[in-house]
């Protein structure tokens, strides 16, 4: 699978760019990106196929003169690439009295490079009415489960990504997919109503679709059970988190907290805590479009730099943070491959992708067998960290209660987990020998510049406050 037609065709129209605008840049890139999004949703009252908010199509050039970083966005390349170069140059004249008093910059990394990375997709294979036809097919085979069943929904969320990074020594091109698929059911019993929730997400479609009506029969048992769960007294637990809810404490513990542009800005305490101890010792964890396949793996960030594995916690240790290549920059460091950007119009941010704690070598039935009285709680509903002092709050959907080292049936929901992220992170005292990491997200800076991205790892046992 090669990239569309419209990055291709403006490719020595990018290069010609660059080497006009290096005349008197120290280093010049340029950003091509086609991203093609859509969402195929189905339930009782509705079909429709929609693009998503993430599509894409255009450009960013990105300039530094050793000192200061510049960008310039356009929707199209092509034509008078002179004039084009001039208007780009007038408009990156910055006042001296901003340049001049800035650090001078690490030298940016330009090495020759020129490759094509592909990933496989079946994409082709399925026109919008075969896709609408196979969801139909699955709401239908929910809804004929329960009279208690309101509505089902299925929805499929496909992303097509193509991108094209041009600079004086590098001529990369990248495209590949990821679908999302998702099942909601909405459940009656008497006067309580609840939704329910199962997914699968595979860079194939047809392994999505063949993966959904395998989810079914959890998704209605699951319904018929919230209707029954009460809330969790408050309190101190032992608990044991799924690898959804494993995903959202390794996201909002030490996610938005090392991402390096925040060091730059003095926002984040882990910049001080770098080579110190911020976890159990069985702790660890990572982050990188490199570090497993899902939604944010790509083969090179929006500043051009290949997909890392980056170690951001090893034995309890936190030892690196996340980077895009202006913090890198700034800091005197490599980047690490995070540079990530909502759409061309947008400035690139470092920001997590593929964000996760690695497994370890506990059973999860031993662990479970270990509390006398908690909870296991599972699927990730939303969380909030404070970067700058390290509170965090993780909210799931539901958890089980734990009697005597057995799961009962008796259900709770919502819960929310809320503590210190060391002293919470330091309470870790087993890790299963398994791993899921899920890529359905989408995750906001600031409550906007907004990116997808996955979490996940092993099922964690600590001790958190409940509520």
């Amino acid at each position: 699978m090669a990239i569309r037609e419209f990055l291709t065709s403006r490719t020595e129209a990018c290069k010609r760019l660059v080497r006009l605008l290096g005349e008197d840049f120290a280093y010049v890139s340029v950003l091509g990106a086609d991203v093609a999004t859509k969402s195929v949703v189905v339930n009782r009252r509705t079909s429709r196929v929609e693009t998503d908010t993430d599509s894409d199509k255009g450009f960013v050039v990105k300039m530094t003169n050793g000192k200061a970083f510049f960008e310039y966005s356009v929707d199209d390349i092509g034509g008078d690439i002179e004039s084009l170069a001039q208007k780009i140059l007038r408009e990156a004249s910055a006042d001296n009295s901003l340049v001049d008093g800035m650090i001078t910059s690490r030298p940016v990394d330009d090495e020759p490079l020129i490759k094509s990375f592909t990933r496989e997709n079946d994409f082709d294979k399925y026109s919008d009415e075969q896709l609408l036809n196979a969801c139909t097919a699955i709401k239908d085979e929910i809804l004929a489960k329960s009279d208690n069943i309101v509505n089902a929904s299925v929805i499929l969320r496909t992303l097509d990504v193509n991108k094209l990074f041009v600079s004086k020594n590098r001529c990369l091109d990248q495209a590949y997919t990821w679908v999302n698929g998702i099942l909601v059911v909405n459940y009656r019993d008497g006067d309580k109503m609840v939704s329910a929730r199962e997914g699968a997400c595979f860079n194939l479609l047809g392994d999505v679709l063949e993966a959904l009506p395998k989810k079914i029969d959890k998704l209605v048992s699951k319904a018929e059970k919230l209707t029954k769960a009460k809330p969790v007294e408050p309190g101190v637990y032992d608990v044991i988190t799924d690898p959804s809810v494993t995903g959202l404490l390794a996201h909002e513990a030490f996610g938005h907290g090392v991402e390096m542009d925040m060091f730059v800005k003095e926002r984040a305490l882990a910049k001080s805590y770098m080579g110190k101890a911020v976890a159990s010792p069985i702790c660890n964890m990572r982050d990188g479009a490199a570090a497993t396949l899902s939604v944010a793996s790509y083969f090179f960030d929006d500043d051009g730099v290949l997909a890392h594995d980056t170690q951001i916690i090893k034995d309890g240790i936190l030892i690196c943070g996340i980077s895009d290549l202006i913090s890198a920059s700034e800091l005197g460091s490599a980047p690490t491959g995070n540079g990530r950007r909502q759409d061309h119009t947008r400035k690139a941010y470092s920001r997590m992708t593929n964000t996760f704690f690695e497994k370890g070598t506990d059973k999860l039935g031993d662990m479970i067998a270990s509390i006398k009285h908690g909870y296991m709680i599972f699927e990730t509903n939303n969380g909030m960290e404070d970067p700058k002092n390290w509170a965090i709050q993780c909210v799931a959907e539901y958890g089980i209660e734990i009697i005597d080292g057995k799961l009962t049936d008796n259900y709770v929901s919502p819960v929310v987990m809320s503590g210190y992220v060391p002293d919470v992170l330091k309470s870790i005292s087993m890790i299963s020998d398994d791993f899921v990491v899920e890529g359905a997200g989408m995750c906001g800076k600031g409550h906007k510049e907004w990116v997808r991205v996955s979490d996940g790892g092993p099922a964690l046992k600590l001790k958190v406050k409940l509520g």
